[in-house]
């Protein structure tokens, strides 16, 4: 049976505890960004850089395929890092932003193609090479990631887990936009979130393991 000494006790233990300092925001995004710039290094060192690459960026559709992961990423992280708080909690609503015009650009080209061009536009031709790239840039900044937020105090490890993965795994798809050449909306809205998709998922799984306090 629990007495009130052993209530006072356990409530003075926790009291007792230091309160975990604030997470030093831009070490955090030091430390990200420089496993970022590994992963991101290596594949595009196999893959290498599109050679018209700055040609093709003078094309508003072309140049969304890089800016709205690279957007989504900038939204993404400094929630994550609000959340290693526990009297902080970013809103989400501005992720919402990027990801409608994705699927307004998806939209609108589905309904101006044709049924016969409709699938080959959605395959292309490097589906299994984007997924496995965005997957392999995101690899190394998830593992840092992951470490550096539980230096802070998350009550929503899930949560933050995921935000972290959504932010890494977008910025490996801007990273990955520099060697892809296939720059239809049907594909890289398709792919490139999938690939996020993989990253937030695997973000959610390593926060509830490593997050929780």
């Amino acid at each position: 049976m629990t007495t009130p000494q052993d209530t006072d006790a356990f409530i003075a233990s926790l009291t007792a505890r230091p309160t975990p300092e604030p997470l030093d925001l831009p070490r955090a995004a030091g430390w990200i960004g420089g496993a970022f710039a590994v992963g991101l290094g290596a594949v595009l060192g196999a893959l290498g850089i599109r050679p018209d690459l700055g040609a093709a960026l003078q094309d508003p559709v072309t140049l969304a395929k890089n800016a709205l992961p690279l957007l989504l990423a900038c939204l993404a992280l400094p929630i994550a890092f609000l959340t290693t708080r526990p009297e902080r909690d970013g809103p989400v609503w501005p992720l919402i932003v990027p990801v409608a015009l994705a699927a307004g650009l998806f939209v609108l080209q589905a309904v101006n193609t044709a049924p016969t061009n409709f699938l080959p536009e959605l395959m292309g031709q490097t589906a299994g090479a984007c997924l496995i790239s965005i997957t392999a840039i995101s690899a190394l900044p998830l593992v840092v990631g992951i470490r550096t937020l539980r230096q802070g105090a998350t009550t929503r490890p899930i949560r933050s887990g995921a935000l972290l993965g959504l932010a890494i795994g977008a910025l490996a798809a801007a990273g990955y936009a520099l060697h892809c050449d296939e720059d239809a909306p049907l594909f890289y809205v398709t792919w490139y979130g999938s690939g996020i998709s993989i990253s937030t998922g695997i973000g959610a799984l390593a926060g509830h393991k490593y997050l929780r306090w």
